[in-house]
């Protein structure tokens, strides 16, 4: 089967993938692919600011200590990565402010390979599922 759109459940063979449609110009832009790997579309945040819900992963870059980040709560189920790739300086540092974090308030990134994998549930919020490093306090 080659590229075809449908409205309602689908199963595959051979992997799916999440697209978007532009409404003016029908342009397709793929999201998300799933198929034995489970890959994404990428936000490259450097400094504070704010984690978007529409990318899988966020890759940080921290340009200050303590650069100010936030997550707004997401949909019930939503994954979110966010890694930690880059810092302008040494000692640089990002600190993450969900809005709702189970167990906790803030997490912090402060090495290069600090990544933390998150689920939003409806009841308790951003749920850590996995992590590397960080601090979560």
């Amino acid at each position: 089967m080659a590229n075809t759109t449908f409205s309602g459940p689908v199963r595959s063979e051979n992997g799916f993938e999440s697209v978007s449609k532009n409404s003016t110009t029908g342009a397709i832009t793929v999201g998300t692919s799933y198929s034995d790997i489970i890959t994404g579309s990428v936000q490259a945040l450097t400094g504070a600011g704010a984690v978007n819900l529409t990318d899988l992963i966020t890759e940080i870059t921290a340009e200050n200590t303590g650069d100010a980040l936030t997550l707004a709560n997401g949909s019930a189920g939503q994954v979110k990565i966010i890694s930690y790739v880059a810092e302008s300086a040494a000692g640089d540092t990002a600190v993450l402010t969900p809005t709702t974090l189970a167990g906790g308030t803030t997490i912090t990134f402060d090495s290069v390979g600090d990544a933390v994998i998150l689920v939003y549930n409806t009841t308790a919020g951003w749920t850590i599922v996995g992590s590397n490093s960080v601090t979560v306090a």
